[in-house]
């Protein structure tokens, strides 16, 4: 599977929660970390998300597989992303999970995407929305393995 998100992990603890999620998630899955680099700070917040959404796009190449995270999107439980990951499987698709930055995702990304999940009502920082998806990832390998990790 595939993370496309726009920055880098600048925090340690951000950086540390996702390296932990990222590596056990890779003892049953390649995960491949595309970072693209943050719009220019001195753009407006929709221009800077269109900038972002342009690299987004460019690293993505096919739109087949792409879900882009979005507040907007369909709220899963845990066994329910376990299903889509199944599904996923089972059609030969390899996913592509698109994180935006601090603006969201431009409407091109949204609309190049095939499916948009929302990881909760509420907002998070663009950083924990990464380390969030990489524990559900995690977590949803593990029901799908019989792994006593969920509960």
């Amino acid at each position: 599977m595939r993370l496309l998100c726009v920055g880098r992990l600048k925090t340690p603890f951000w950086r540390d929660a996702a390296a932990h999620y990222a590596h056990r998630l890779g003892r049953w899955r390649r995960v491949e970390l595309v970072e693209v680099r943050d719009g220019d700070a001195a753009l407006a917040p929709a221009a800077r998300s269109a900038q972002e959404g342009e690299r987004l796009l460019a690293a993505l190449g096919s739109t087949a597989g792409a879900i882009a995270l979005d507040e907007g999107g369909e709220a899963l439980d845990s066994p329910g992303l376990a299903a889509l990951l199944r599904r996923l499987d089972e059609q030969a698709l390899r996913p592509a999970f698109v994180i935006g930055g601090p603006f969201g995702l431009s409407p091109e990304v949204l609309a190049a995407s095939s499916r948009r999940l929302s990881l909760s009502a509420m907002t998070w920082p663009h950083e924990l929305a990464r380390v969030l998806l990489l524990e559900q990832l995690y977590r949803a390998e593990c029901i799908l393995r019989k792994v006593p990790y969920h509960h």
